[in-house]
């Protein structure tokens, strides 16, 4: 097995090990918000920790930071586990921020006793104003100074309900001029009177983020909370809360370490989960599992597999500053796989009819065909072959120079596991369009027939379905969903500008006969073409295929 180099995180449990902590405490968690579906960022945040359970034989939970009522719901809940699971991961528990709505509350009474928190009365606009900037001291609010019994009764009156939305909030009371603005009197808990996914109406307050999760790392008892680069400035506050509350809680022996990682940022590539409902919103793409999306749910639907999003990952690393993956490598990650795992298939996108003039009229003849020639084990199957074929489009031109190695006019090629054919004629249509190819067969060059002929070199190999025995199928063609190699770099609010309106192109293809044998989850590689997927939605009489990506990058320069 390949020894990886340790990874900066890696590096810090190992020292906090060496430095005598016990590697049996060790407790990882990935806290996914339920406000929409997962995508291939978050993909880094599961392996990453659900990676360092496995290294460490340590439990990892699955807490869902269920603390904004406004955007969330049980649907992403279980659209969260099923991508969990499917990407290969298991956790120890299933866990939620409500599951600790009231410890959260009772730790907040105890801050206000303390004096360490009071109910602001101010609007939002007012307490912006007063937060500073990072080179300017902030003011301390009119009611900071509030008796601890006044805040007392005006927090549970907040929690029963008497109070609408924005009349007050809780802040902790830190420091106005702290240099870290997030330590100037953070809000811990607003008026939000909306039902939740899982209370229902049991609460009208919620606890902001900042105050909920590091709180709830501290009741599981996780030791090392993995956060991306973004939260760095949040450590402050996720150790300010842990210790003020360290003398009431001294049956929790752990106290979380927080540490920061450079979050997953795609070339041409969405990963903020706000704007990706507002694709969704404006149904530029058909749901959170629209294949060109980055979710999980949208690339398992576009035909991607677990083992080339971790494999993604892994190539990828571990680092401590933000870049650019390019998504080729993604694109690289699931060709790999996907050449070794899927069976081919004729599959005609652009279908023009192919006749074989000197062929038997009502003939037709079984050809062998190998399903992989990467995979030993895959067998064979058999296709049939007979006069009236279809070959694509695009392989035939009535004209052509030495550099064109497919069908011509007096051009030899050979037709994938049959036999060798010479271009001679076309019929066209009245506007000159090409309708029929017309073309003679050697019959001493069947593939595999042992003829000396059967080994002739032609430069040209091309695929073809019978047009008597093919299938109707329909093929989604998917680009990028973005032009832009960074999306909304010129207008960040206006990302929408930058959507490619030929991210789809659907196509009525014609296919060997096997194909209506596949099944939901299945991947083949469409000869000459790419990797495609039964698509697992459309509903339609016909079989769709999804086309996860091609055979070589289209994109590269």
């Amino acid at each position: 097995m390949e020894n990886k180099p340790e990874n900066f995180i890696e590096q810090i449990i190992n020292d906090d090990i060496s430095s005598g902590f016990n590697p049996k405490e060790l407790k990882f968690r990935f806290p996914p918000e339920p406000n929409g579906y997962l995508h291939i960022g978050h993909a880094k945040a599961i392996g990453l920790n659900f990676g360092l359970g496995k290294k460490y034989d340590a439990p990892v939970n699955l807490r869902f930071d269920d603390t904004n009522p406004a955007k969330e719901d049980q649907e992403f809940v279980a659209a969260i586990k099923e991508d969990v699971k499917w990407l290969g991961y298991d956790w120890s528990e299933a866990t939620y921020s409500s599951d600790n709505f009231q410890k959260l509350y009772d730790w907040s009474l105890l801050l206000i006793k303390k004096g360490k928190a009071y109910v602001d009365s101010q609007s939002s606009k007012e307490m912006a104003l007063q937060k500073g900037t990072p080179i300017e001291a902030g003011t301390n609010s009119p009611y900071r100074d509030r008796a601890v019994e006044e805040n007392i009764d005006l927090f549970q009156a907040m929690k029963n309900g008497d109070y609408s939305e924005g009349t007050h909030v809780l802040r902790a009371k830190i420091d106005m001029k702290h240099p870290n603005m997030l330590m100037r009197d953070p809000i811990i808990y607003r008026v939000l009177d909306k039902p939740h996914h899982r209370t229902n109406d049991a609460w009208k307050i919620y606890p902001m983020y900042d105050w909920a999760h590091g709180q709830c790392d501290y009741l599981e008892q996780v030791s090392h909370s993995l956060c991306s680069l973004e939260f760095k400035p949040h450590r402050d506050l996720y150790e300010w809360f842990v210790n003020e509350l360290k003398e009431y809680t001294t049956q929790l022996s752990i106290i979380p370490k927080q540490r920061e990682f450079a979050r997953l940022n795609l070339s041409y590539t969405i990963m903020s989960k706000r704007k990706l409902a507002v694709l969704v919103e404006n149904n530029i793409v058909d749901g959170w599992d629209d294949p060109r999306m980055p979710t999980i749910s949208g690339l398992r639907r576009r035909g991607y597999t677990p083992e080339s999003i971790r494999n993604f990952i892994n190539k990828v690393g571990v680092a401590k500053r933000e870049n650019i993956i390019d998504v080729s490598l993604l694109e690289f990650c699931v060709r790999e796989d996907l050449n070794k795992k899927a069976d081919r298939k004729m599959v005609v996108l652009n279908p023009v009819k192919l006749t074989i003039t000197n062929y038997p009229e009502d003939q037709t003849e079984t050809l062998l065909t190998e399903n992989n020639p990467e995979n030993p084990t895959s067998g064979s199957r058999e296709i049939p072959f007979a006069k009236d074929l279809y070959i694509e489009r695009e392989d035939f031109k009535e004209e052509a120079n030495r550099k064109f190695f497919r069908l011509t006019i007096g051009k030899e090629v050979r037709l994938k596991s049959a036999y060798i054919i010479k271009g001679t004629g076309v019929n066209k249509d009245p506007e000159g369009k090409i309708v029929e190819i017309l073309c003679e067969y050697d019959p001493k060059s069947k593939s595999g027939s042992g003829t000396e002929e059967s080994t002739r070199k032609v430069k040209g190999t091309l695929h073809w379905v019978t047009q008597s025995n093919s299938v109707d199928v329909i093929v989604k063609s998917y680009d990028r969903l973005f032009m832009e190699e960074s999306p909304g770099s010129n207008s960040e609010e206006n990302f929408l500008k930058d959507v490619n309106p030929n991210s789809l192109e659907t196509l009525y293809a014609k296919a060997e006969p096997s194909i209506v044998s596949s099944k939901n989850g299945q991947s083949f590689q469409f000869q000459r073409k790419g990797y495609f997927t039964p698509d697992t939605k459309t509903k339609t009489n016909k079989i769709v295929f999804n086309k996860t990506v091609g055979l070589r990058d289209s994109w590269k320069k």
